[in-house]
Parts: structure tokens; sequence; C-alpha cells
């Protein structure tokens, strides 16, 4: 053992030349080899900078930051930690030129997507051009645009997509902007044709570690090949950590074939295992053994723990969902009264999918039990946030119209629809943005003069906003700058004249203010790139700030450990980990889940000829409920369920009898035991009192 390290972890840690996949099973510490790995490159020689660390989300690489900071302190600010779509975006401000996109480009979030295809598709239907969105993502995901799309279609529905697609991809480029999915296929694109800027970044960096490889999707990996020079270099240097058990994004586009590819891609691959697990106990990780046992495997392995048997798993059947909402509750109250200590955070709920959590959150409620639900609405998607977004994006780029339309009229300004309709049509007749075409001296022929002076005034607005932007640099003049911006716009008023509640407007307003504390935060170095917390970074001006707010999802205020339970969809959950964990609606049609039994589970289901492949994924998302769990396990399941109006009878999941449990240990019912627990300690608060009693007289 070295640094805490076991014999496997160091091998991982220790192969610095050559490609590397690292079979990291659930809880075997996979975050530890990577930052361990990362400080030995930079102890044999490997400059920081030329080190790149890719993770999933920023949350998971602020995480591999501080813990990176921890081990090897200040160098590991200059090492690459950041998402695939953080990277693509450092790639495209920097040699985006080369495919005609200028430094100031705008990335457009999922509902901007959705208002431009339903403007090119003709239709006031949101969930349609979702549908159209989720088609289009795949395609981009696979590598294709649409051009090669209209080739693959297999039939007119898939040729209609794919026209529509062409459209949106003219709409994009018109406004320089670019979708999340861009953010890897453009980078892909440019990397591919142009061999000088593929050696560049390959001199650049040196050494790529990927987090979670088994989530990488096809265009991900045809960047990470490029990237580490496949077919150009000998010397071909990642580290690929992830697990295929844990592979459970097959419908975003995920796939496993990507781990299948590695040691025919690269036949000098070293495979080493992580098998022992962290986390949970030896009854837990055997339930988990036994779950994707039959599943087919790339890289057979089996996990094992060292932290004993512990408290057996339970399986608790109930006769609806409101009798298993009643149970979970049940269980916490009945856990917490066995040790107090444990806290309200110390708790999860975890569930196939987001409309199961209704009756869950009834019941914490009934029972005064604080709880958060995991993957709710974005600070990012309130209303007041995407308004002052808007206008940032427009600062960074004037040609972004979906920016450009939201900022004129919110807060109103004078410029009315009929007019933006007009300047719509005169900026597409021309080929020409909104901003770009209120300056053009024609405009005052489709317009009046009343409408062009309005018009003109809001451009000259923006300029200047744009241009103080630019040279406003630290945390106090952001402050400073951000204040008289929305005392000059009124946006203040704008809340409390626009909601019938003063609370709910002093809500909103609340959140502007934090907002803005927070973009102050981050010119000032205070706050890093992934919108967390970071330690002295450099001082940005308000303009690049700007330019990255569409990467961040969240506010890191927003992200405090909060003592409450938690209520999570089971691919939420996947990363995280509590002492002691639920598995509800355990059911045959949710878990697996079976197509059109819930109409909130995600896009994409499954055709009956890869049944087989979703069932395998679905016990793969069994494994990682069952491994979120590191003290004690219950899995639920309801003898009947609401369909509609109606409530049909159910099946217990299949899942539940290969856990293969021992069933003499594992029947429960948390009410009981709860009932009997608190008659105990009443009969005992009795036996004090007479013996109090006793003794006075």
């Amino acid at each position: 053992m070295s640094d805490g390290l076991n014999t496997a972890q160091l091998d991982a840690v220790n192969h610095l030349r050559g490609p590397c996949l690292v079979l990291a099973g659930a809880g075997s510490g996979k975050t530890r080899v990577i930052t361990h790995k990362i400080a030995r490159l930079i102890r044999a020689g490997l400059a920081p900078q030329r080190i790149a660390a890719i993770t999933f989300t920023n949350k998971a690489a602020a995480e591999m930051r501080e813990r990176a900071a921890a081990l090897i302190g200040r160098d590991a600010k200059k090492v690459r930690v950041c998402t695939f779509h953080a990277l693509g975006v450092q790639i495209l401000r920097e040699d985006g030129a080369h495919l005609g996109l200028k430094p100031q480009f705008s990335i457009l979030d999922a509902d901007d997507v959705v208002g431009i295809l339903k403007d090119c598709g003709g239709t006031t239907d949101a969930a349609t051009a979702r549908r159209w969105a989720w088609g289009i993502s795949r395609w981009k995901n696979e590598g294709l645009n649409a051009e090669r799309a209209a080739a693959a279609a297999r039939d007119e529905s898939e040729r209609q997509l794919a026209a529509l697609m062409a459209r949106y991809e003219e709409r994009l480029a018109a406004y320089q902007s670019i979708d999340f999915d861009d953010l890897i296929g453009w980078p892909l694109k440019l990397l591919r044709d142009h061999a000088d800027v593929r050696h560049k970044w390959q001199a650049a960096i040196r050494h790529v570690l990927v987090d979670e490889y088994q989530d990488t999707n096809a265009s991900q990996y045809e960047l990470l090949k490029l990237l580490v020079g496949h077919g150009e270099r000998e010397d071909a240097h990642f580290t690929a950590v992830g697990d295929d058990d844990q592979s459970i994004y097959g419908w975003r586009g995920a796939t496993l074939d990507n781990l299948k590819k590695l040691p025919e891609d690269f036949p000098a691959l070293r495979v080493i295992k992580l098998e022992q697990n962290y986390r949970s106990t030896s009854a837990i990780l055997r339930a988990a053994n036994n779950v994707i046992g039959p599943n087919p495997k790339l890289f057979p392995k089996t996990l094992f723990s060292e932290l004993g048997e512990g408290e057996p798993v339970r399986v608790v059947d109930a006769d609806h969902e409101e009798h298993e909402a009643e149970r979970a509750v049940a269980r916490i109250l009945s856990l917490r009264e066995t040790s107090p200590q444990r806290q309200w955070r110390d708790f999860a709920i975890l569930y196939r999918a987001n409309h199961m959590a209704k009756p869950f959150e009834k019941a914490l409620r009934r029972a005064n039990i604080p709880y958060k639900v995991s993957g709710g609405t974005s600070f990012f998607d309130r209303a007041e946030i995407r308004d002052l977004c808007a206008w940032f994006r427009l600062w960074a780029n004037e040609d972004d119209d979906p920016a450009f339309l939201r900022a004129a009229t919110t807060p109103k300004r004078g410029i009315g629809h009929q007019t933006l309709a007009t300047l719509g049509e005169f900026a597409s007749r021309y080929r020409l943005s909104l901003f770009a075409a209120l300056f053009s001296g024609s405009l005052s022929t489709v317009l009046s003069p009343r409408s062009v002076a309005t018009l003109h005034e809001f451009g000259r607005t923006v300029n200047d906003l744009q241009h103080r932007a630019r040279h406003t640099t630290g945390r106090e003049a952001a402050r400073a700058f951000l204040d008289d911006w929305l005392q000059a716009i009124g946006y203040e008023r704008f809340l409390y004249d626009s909601e019938d509640s003063e609370a709910v407007a002093a809500a909103r307003w609340g959140n502007v203010i934090d907002f803005c504390d927070w973009m102050a935060q981050r010119c000032g170095g205070e706050v890093d790139d992934d919108g967390l917390p970071g330690a002295g970074g450099e001082a940005k001006s308000l303009l690049e700030v700007a330019q990255t707010l569409a990467l961040l999802s969240t506010l890191s205020e927003r992200e405090q450990d909060r003592d409450v339970v938690t209520l999570s969809t089971l691919h939420a959950a996947k990363g995280l980990e509590w002492p002691h964990v639920q598995l509800v609606g355990v059911n045959e049609g949710l878990l697996p889940f079976k197509p059109g039994d819930a109409d909130d589970a995600e896009p994409g289901g499954a055709a009956a000829a890869d049944l087989a492949q979703r069932i395998q994924e679905e016990r793969r998302l069994m494994y990682v409920g069952i491994t979120r769990a590191q003290r004690t396990l219950s899995v639920s399941y309801t003898r009947r369920r609401k369909k509609g109006r109606e409530s049909v009878p159910v099946q217990p999941s299949r899942f539940i009898a290969e856990m293969a449990l021992d069933a003499q240990t594992t029947r429960e019912d948390p009410r009981e035991k709860l009932k009997a627990l608190r008659e105990e300690f009443a009969r005992r608060a009795q036996l004090q009192a007479q013996a109090k009693a006793s003794a006075a007289r």
C-alpha cells in the first residue's frame, strides 16, 4: 500500500506511458485514482497545463479540482479539469475561426433550440419541437449533419426531420450560435479537417484522463482519439476510467461500443480492474453482484468489501403508492429513533421516473420531514435569470437572435411584436441578424421613423453596455455596473408590476440579487469557470464571464449540503451515495421500464428488436441504485398502481428475485417496527418514572 492506495489503484496510478483502461466498480475510489494519477504525472515531469481531466458534470469537475488541489497544491489550477463541453468551448474560442465561427459565439440552451425549431417547423407545439430536438441531437451525437442524416434517412418522417435539421443549421449559422451537441461536433470537425489545429492541441495536451468513460457517445470517442493522436503517433497517452456495469445513458447516445473499441483501436491498452468497494457492506454488494450477474460482460469483475456483512437488504411490499410512501417514511423515522445522531441528509428515496415522487413528498410533508427533490428546477431555468442571461448573451454576441428578442421585450422598451415581426422579415430577406438589420439604411422603407428610432436606441444601449462590460473587471466594478444596469432598465419595478403577489416578486428579485452577486464573484476570481468556489483566481471582465454562462447549470450557493432527505431519480443519483437508501416502485413496467407505462420517462423508447439491450440497461440502472447505499438498503414494490384513473394489479420487478436475498431475513413492516420501538421507549420511561417515585418515598 502507498498513499492509502490498494495494489490495483497503485497499478493504475503508476501506468504513465501508453493507453490505460481502469475498470472502476461502484465505490472503488475512481476519483482518488484520477487525482493521484494527475499528481504522479506532474511528479514524473509532465507540466500540469498539459494534462486534461475530462468529466461529465460541472459538479464532478469541481470535486476533482478540489481534491487535486488538496493533493498537489497550486499546480492543480493549471490542469485542465473540465467537462467535454467546456473543453469544446476552449477549442472553439481559440480556433473556431477555421470553421467561420467568431470567438464570441453564443451557446443556445434547450429552450432556445425548441423555440428555433418551432419557427423552422411552423408549429406552436413545444412537445413536437422537443421530439424534433431529440432526433436532431441523436443524429449529432452519431456524428451526422443534416446532409448525412438525409442520406441515411430510413423513411419519410426521418427525411422531413433531416430537411428541418438543414433549416435549423442555417439559423444557427446566421445567429453565430451553436447548441450543446455542437460543442462536441464542431471541435471534432475542426480537429479532423485541420491538421495544424489538431497538432496544436495534441501538443498542448499530452495526457488525457476521462472519467465515467462508459457514458461517452460516438462523437466524444472520436474527439478523444483525435486529441491523443490515434493513428498519427505511437505514444497515445490517456487513462479512461469507467464501469460497463454502470452504463445507463444509452437513450442519450452513450454506447458501450466505446469500451469494446478501445482494445481494438489501441492494441497496447493496459486494462486494470478496481474491484474493492469502499462504500457498501457485503450484504449490499452481494445483492448488487447478483443483480448484474445475468448481463453479458465485456470485462468480468466482482465487487467485494471489507466493511463487514452489515444489515440484510430488506424487501418491503405495499398495497399501493400511498401505502408505499407511508412505509418509506416509517422506515426513516424508525432508523432515526434507533440512532438519533443520524441526520436527515443520511437518507435517500430513489425511483425510476420523476412522476413517482409525489406520494413521497406528501408523506414527508405530513411527517414534517424536510426534503429536496434532486433534479428540480435549475436556478438558470427561472424566468428572471433567463431574462438577464439574454442580455449577457447579446453583449457577448450581437448576432444571437433569440437573446435579442428576449432582451428587446423584457422589460418592455416600446418595441412591439409587429415591429419585431417586420424586422425579422427584413433580416431574413437580406440574411442579416436582427441586430445587424436594425442599423441597415434601408430599414426605414419597411418601418415607421418612430419604430426605427426606438430600435436604434435599443441598439445603442446594447453597444454601450457591451463596451462597458468589456472594460469592467473585478468584483466591485462588476457589482456596481450590474446595479446601475438593473436600475437603468427598471427590472425591479418590472418584476413587481408583473406579479400579483408581492412576496413572489420579492423572491424573484432576491434571485436576481443572488445571481448578480455570483456574477461579480466570478469577475473577481472568487468563483471558477464551473461556477463553484475557487481560491484566488484571476480577475475577469464581465464580458468574459458572460461568454461562459451557458455552460453552467446551477449556482454553487444552491448546492449547499442542507440537512434534508433526498428524493431522486436513479439517473440523477448516479455518482452519489447515502448511508440509508430506499429503492421504491421496483415493479415490472417501471424497473425494468416498459415504454408507455410512465409519461415522463426519458425519450427514445425501445423497439422490440432491442428489448434485450433495453433490459440489460435497466438491470444496470438497478445495480446503480443498489450501490448508492452505504449501510442499509430497502427495496419496495406495490401490489397495485394507478394507471390513469384506475388502480391496476402489478408485479414486483424481476430484479428483486435476481438479488437472491434470504427470504427469512428480508421481509419487514417498518410501521410495526416503529410502533414496537415507541412502545419499548414508553415502557422504559414508565419504569424510570416508577423508580423515581419509589426513590422519592
